[in-house]
């Protein structure tokens, strides 16, 4: 069969199968009488064979090699495009990322443009103090989009830094609460831990929704960020919480603040006493904890509260009787 023919069955062009033929991976097993390239039926099974590997992405070099070597084992081939592929679409996944990044800052002109690449390669910094020029840039200068400000935050190990992706989150307007949840479901402690402090500073009602959830996160770092942030915005949900947190010692001074906060109104004084006392008379309170709970009272207003301390100033531990007669005292010096 000539060059003409194979090219129209095989559909590869005369020009390719020539090019096939100088490296030699194809060779014509005869000629024609004048000097015409002469193809035989294994000929072409071999050019298929060579197209069907370029197919799979290999080289040139590479299909001479699978095709001449005897030693050559496909599964060793296959591994190494597997590994070659997934390194492509690693790469070719990033650059979709940025583009699209880039896409969603609406720049005006190529110089916005740019400036929005060089903030986004900033975030990416191995230096801290760039990356948190970037962070503190991104509000007043130069739009970054969300998304980009999001996993940075949520990557963020340097708390200088964590703390400028924060504040620049909280004035980025609506959309970052929505991808800070994902970050509230992640495998990963440090990221859950990450989003609930980010929508900690961030204002809004779905922020505040999104943290109120955060409130059964089986994560208790988690929880406890959320209580915290709720109680400062008055949300009642918060008090159980809270009281867990002064049980267990875990930022127990935060959250008695917290409480202190919320019971700025009578009838939820009287709730979070009523919660204090009763943790304080469970079986399973032990003295470092009652002795906390006991503390807590000081920053309760109402007569709730001062009764309470009353019943604890002669109280058996006697760490809590002082501590109790001690806020009695104070309380009456106001």
């Amino acid at each position: 069969m000539l060059i003409g023919e194979v090219a129209r069955r095989s559909g590869v062009s005369a020009r390719m199968l020539r090019h096939y033929e100088s490296l030699g991976l194809v060779r014509p097993s005869g000629r024609t009488g004048s000097g015409y390239r002469e193809y035989s039926r294994e000929d072409i099974r071999r050019v298929f064979h060579i197209e069907s590997l370029r197919s799979l992405g290999l080289s040139l070099r590479e299909i001479g090699r699978a095709l001449d070597d005897p030693g050559f084992t496909p599964s060793a081939l296959v591994g190494d495009l597997i590994g070659q592929t997934r390194e492509r679409i690693a790469a070719e996944t990033e650059l979709l990322r940025r583009l699209r990044r880039i896409d969603a800052a609406n720049p005006a002109g190529w110089e916005d443009a740019l400036q929005v690449v060089a903030l986004l390669q900033a975030l990416g910094s191995k230096s801290a103090d760039v990356r948190q020029r970037a962070a503190l840039s991104s509000v007043d200068e130069v739009p970054v989009p969300l998304e980009a400000l999001v996993e940075a935050a949520l990557s963020e190990t340097e708390p200088n830094v964590a703390g400028a992706l924060r504040w620049a989150l909280a004035r980025s307007g609506d959309g970052g609460p929505a991808l800070l949840a994902e970050g509230l479901g992640s495998p990963v402690a440090a990221v859950r831990e990450r989003a609930v402090q980010c929508l900690a500073e961030m204002p809004g009602g779905e922020a505040t929704a999104l943290l109120r959830q955060a409130l059964a996160n089986p994560d208790v770092v988690v929880r406890g960020y959320a209580a915290l942030a709720l109680g400062t915005r008055g949300v009642a949900e918060a008090v159980p919480t809270l009281i867990d947190m002064i049980v267990e010692g875990k930022n127990d001074i935060d959250a008695a603040d917290a409480l202190s906060v919320l019971a700025s109104g009578a009838a939820m004084a009287d709730q979070i006493a009523s919660g204090l006392v009763d943790r304080l008379a469970h079986d399973t309170t032990e003295a470092p904890a009652r002795g906390r709970l006991t503390q807590a009272l000081a920053g309760v207003p109402g007569a709730k509260a001062s009764r309470a301390l009353v019943e604890l100033s002669h109280d058996e531990d006697r760490a809590v009787a002082l501590t109790a007669a001690y806020l009695l005292r104070l309380r009456d010096a106001r």
